[in-house]
């Protein structure tokens, strides 16, 4: 698997798993779990020395970080933290601007 695909994919699916969490559809072990294994999954990569980072795999590394290292409770309720990764979201979605902030690394 390449860079590009692994973050196009992976980028999708933490975006479903972070909007079913804030909707109280899932649970946060579920999230704690999708972050295990795209680590796991991330190993298989190819051409990750390759290739330099694009904005959209920061911002799903950042994102990712974000999701594992908050609290289960911080990361549902406090709204600026909820805003700010709501906009990571919208951006990997194709839905908004990239955010200033996100720096995000590979692991």
């Amino acid at each position: 698997m390449r860079v590009k695909s692994f973050v196009d994919n992976k980028a999708k699916q933490l975006c479903f798993y972070l909007r079913a969490y804030w909707l109280g559809e899932i649970p946060y072990g579920e999230i704690e779990l999708f972050f295990w294994d795209t680590l796991e999954e991330w190993c298989q990569v190819t051409d990750k020395f390759e290739h330099p980072y694009s904005q959209k795999e920061r911002v799903f590394w950042h994102l990712l970080h974000q999701a594992h290292f908050w609290s289960e409770e911080k990361l549902k309720y406090d709204q600026y933290l909820v805003e700010e990764l709501s906009n990571c979201v919208a951006f990997l979605e194709g839905k908004g601007m990239c955010p200033f902030d996100c720096v995000g690394i590979r692991p």
